[in-house]
């Protein structure tokens, strides 16, 4: 599922399920955190280029995991625990002390967009395409990332992307910054490795500690604002609206 290759003080970690075009199960999500994780204490690892499938980064939550969906027989405890898998994915990525460069091939719904907005840049595909659909399968848009979309696009743009469900092709997704660069089709893990070597010819602390003061002032009301998002999310998901919605969409 994940294959990881390291290039002296670069990593070039590779999410590959090879079915579900890349979905989140909760499998997924939590090997993909124990990555972040272990990468936490790697002072030998400077980037990290974070790449799915060539045919998918991911479709987004997997809408077809037993683990994540059916949760009516368990406490309310376990069932928080379980919905927050993504936060805790992301979050992960986020705080990793590293530069950390997504490169999109194909399509990225929902959840797979909640983690490349956790890294630091992306590179896409210039025939990718993204894609919002939370609001459309009823529930809001979760694990933290509203903030960090924010960030990016501005209030307006992200009340747009949230609420319209619409495509988004490659060339949109850069002028409005969820991009940071395009690249041709195949060939955005090499744009974000030549990016990481680019990032390399400078001393490694100075790179951490200049991520580390962007993000703390970006990042600084992120928490405050978006503390019960997963609860939010609960209870919408368990509408009756919002099991119809999600029944359609798959």
């Amino acid at each position: 599922m994940i294959s990881v290759e390291e290039f002296g003080p670069l990593a070039v970690i590779t999410y590959d399920r090879k079915e579900r075009r890349n979905a989140l199960s909760i499998a997924a999500m939590k090997a993909l955190t124990g990555i972040a994780e272990d990468y936490q204490h790697r002072v030998d690892i400077t980037c990290i280029v974070l790449a799915g499938s060539p045919q998918a980064f991911s479709a987004g939550v997997d809408l077809k995991d037993p683990e994540r969906w059916s949760l009516d027989d368990k406490g309310l405890d376990e069932r928080r625990y379980i919905s927050a898998t993504g936060t805790r994915m992301c979050k992960a990525w986020e705080e990793l002390p590293q530069l950390t460069i997504a490169a999109v091939e194909g399509l990225n719904v929902g959840g797979g967009i909640a983690l490349t907005l956790a890294c630091d840049w992306r590179v896409m595909a210039d025939n990718a395409f993204l894609y919002v659909p939370e609001v459309q399968i009823g529930i809001p848009l979760v694990w933290n990332t509203v903030p960090r979309l924010v960030n990016i696009v501005g209030a307006s743009r992200a009340k747009q992307i949230m609420l319209l469900g619409e495509k988004m092709d490659g060339a949109t997704a850069r002028d409005w910054g969820l991009a940071d660069w395009l690249a041709p089709a195949g060939e955005t893990v090499a744009r974000a490795k030549a990016l990481a070597e680019q990032v390399l010819r400078s001393p490694p602390h100075v790179v951490k500690m200049s991520k580390q003061s962007v993000n703390a002032f970006a990042n600084a009301l992120n928490h405050a604002s978006t503390f019960m998002d997963v609860d939010q999310a609960m209870v919408c998901g368990q509408s009756a609206e919002a099991r119809q919605a999600r029944a359609f969409f798959k």
